[in-house]
């Protein structure tokens, strides 16, 4: 099949009326479907039952000395912060221990910067008169949501192959007013890229004008591969920490696409002096997070090697959904030459740029026709695609059969807004 850019307006016309038919047939069907979110499927929870029954009687709540089930310990139990800090590569005294969702640490983050301001000063943002924060973008739609409901000023950073445009952080990073900057470093969401060696290093090397600048390195997939072998992360930290720039990261993590995203836990990696810091303002503000659900973790976990291992069985339910989603566009979409898109390892997404200006289209015809899914821009801060042309496709919540159902649905609906816009040129 010619690639509908060169078609003739009759070939295109022909194409249209048969694309329209299949289109009116699958909405037809009454179908109710759901890609919008990076939700693990049924088989991925009922994988992990067995967790819930770890703990059955008393003798069981005691774990480094401490009755899990009474307060104390802020900061986490210490077994359950040297299992995060294997995980990440750093010291279990720079890992603190928070409920079900990263994104409230995240959030929480920001808030105190606002409030009572960073470690290194000099004052609490909420009395400046502008905050900026750097976006790279496609990203992660809920980061962008933390700085717009704080009134942020976004910048969009572009992404590459290699992740953020590091020219245009370097050049932007040399304004007092940039306070910080959103990462997603490991199968960024929703691109599916791993920062190369040299990204990192001139991240962590960053020389910002702003002396609270404040790097969210957001490491949501650090073991999340579905197809090869675990690949190893650098230490944020430790890179920050060679530069003098220890102060300026907090790093991310939890368990919610490994166990329950409902019923978790979450972590944040600091320096030493952010952690005083960080538990001195939290001291006010809760007593601590559940730790009988950090022990249930760490005795369902053990240790990297078991947790490796566990990522390897949600891979063989992930994998076949992702070669879903790809062999779909591979087959309907690519002879066409109407979008192109990444081929994720590992993360939870794949990332299409349709052709400029039907991304909106697309996801319009979607919703008609049953498919829910991300919206149209909303990978860009204030939603807004320069381009209308980047959706995030989220292969995990559906059944295979339903997933087969959904990409027929976003194929056809992606070619009836590409022959609409062509023939109205």
């Amino acid at each position: 099949m010619k690639k509908y850019a060169e078609m003739t307006k009759e070939e295109l016309r022909a194409e249209l009326e048969q694309v329209r038919a299949q289109y009116e047939e699958l909405k037809a069907r009454g179908l109710s479907l759901n890609m919008a979110r990076g939700k693990p499927g049924k088989e991925q929870l009922d994988m992990n039952g067995p967790m819930m029954d770890l703990l059955n009687s008393e003798s069981d709540y005691f774990c480094d000395g401490i009755d899990v089930r009474n307060y104390g310990n802020l900061e986490g139990l210490p077994s359950c912060r040297a299992l995060f800090a294997e995980l990440l590569d750093v010291k279990p005294e720079n890992v603190f221990v928070g409920g079900s969702a990263s994104l409230q640490l995240m959030y929480d983050t920001i808030a105190k910067a606002y409030t009572h301001g960073r470690v290194m000063g000099p004052c609490p943002w909420a009395k400046l008169d502008r905050v900026k924060f750097l976006c790279p973008a496609p990203g992660y739609d809920r980061h962008f949501g933390i700085s717009e409901s704080f009134g942020m000023e976004m910048i969009p950073v572009p992404m590459t192959a290699e992740g953020p445009d590091m020219d245009v952080v370097e050049s932007l990073a040399l304004d007092p007013e940039v306070k910080g900057m959103w990462c997603v470093p490991k199968y960024s969401n929703p691109d599916g890229i791993i920062y190369s060696a040299e990204t990192i290093r001139r991240i962590a090397s960053l020389r910002h004008a702003a002396p609270d600048f404040l790097l969210m390195w957001d490491n949501a997939y650090c073991v999340h591969e579905f197809e090869g072998d675990y690949v190893p992360f650098p230490d944020i930290l430790k890179e920050c920490a060679k530069y003098g720039n220890e102060d300026m990261v907090f790093e991310f993590a939890s368990t919610s696409k490994i166990t329950f995203p409902g019923a978790g836990i979450s972590v944040f990696a600091c320096s030493e002096r952010n952690m005083a810091y960080m538990k001195k303002l939290l001291n006010a503000q809760i007593i601590s997070y559940d730790k009988v659900n950090q022990l249930r973790h760490v005795r369902y976990f053990r240790d990297k090697e078991h947790v490796l291992a566990l990522m390897k069985r949600h891979a063989q339910i992930l994998g076949p959904k992702f070669k879903c989603v790809l062999d779909a566009l591979d087959k309907e979409i690519a002879p066409l030459g109407i979008a192109s898109w990444q081929r994720p390892k590992g993360g939870y997404f794949v990332s299409v740029n349709t052709m400029p200006g039907i991304a909106k289209a697309t996801w319009k015809l979607c919703k008609e026709a049953g498919l829910t899914m991300t919206g149209a821009g909303a990978t860009y801060p204030y939603k807004n695609d320069p381009l209308d042309s980047n959706m995030r496709v989220a292969p995990s919540l559906p059944p295979i059969e339903q997933l087969e159902q959904a990409m027929e649905i976003y194929c056809a609906s992606m070619k009836l807004a590409a022959l609409e816009k062509l023939l109205a040129e």
